[in-house]
């Protein structure tokens, strides 16, 4: 009984005092109540903003299809000529040059990149699937 007693007339008022003191803001800390405010209007901001979706410049579609299209002939034209010094090499670099293009233009597109190993053929031939199928030409 005594302890229950010593309990309750030390540390009660001390948890009370402190729960009190909590509430008062020092001169370095903002009043709980203004951070409260201001996340709920925040909230209420986000809720109210609109996403507008972004606007692309045409001309960089342009000329990104147009880098495709000239890596997409130095491609084929590595491919029929067997005479070419270091021909695999140039090879697989063209073709990873290709894959980076393709999927900067995915992007621009709105196409979702998987993640893929490099130089994967089946998920380049679906992005460019997708990329015909949104009418974008090379």
């Amino acid at each position: 009984m005594t302890l229950v007693l010593f309990v309750f007339l030390f540390f009660v008022p001390a948890l009370v005092f402190r729960l009190a003191w909590s509430l008062v803001a020092t001169a370095d800390d903002t009043p709980r109540w203004r951070r409260a405010l201001a996340g709920a209007l925040e909230h209420l901001a986000r809720h109210l903003r609109r996403e507008r979706p972004p606007v692309y410049d045409p001309f960089t579609t342009l000329q990104l299809q147009a880098r495709l299209g000239k890596v997409a002939d130095h491609i084929c034209e590595l491919e029929d000529d067997p005479h070419t010094f270091a021909r695999a090499e140039r090879l697989i670099a063209s073709q990873l040059a290709y894959d980076q293009l393709l999927a900067e233009a995915c992007k621009l597109a709105g196409v979702e990149v998987e993640p893929h190993p490099k130089g994967d053929g089946a998920e380049r031939f679906r992005e460019e699937v997708e990329l015909a199928s949104r009418g974008w030409a090379w």
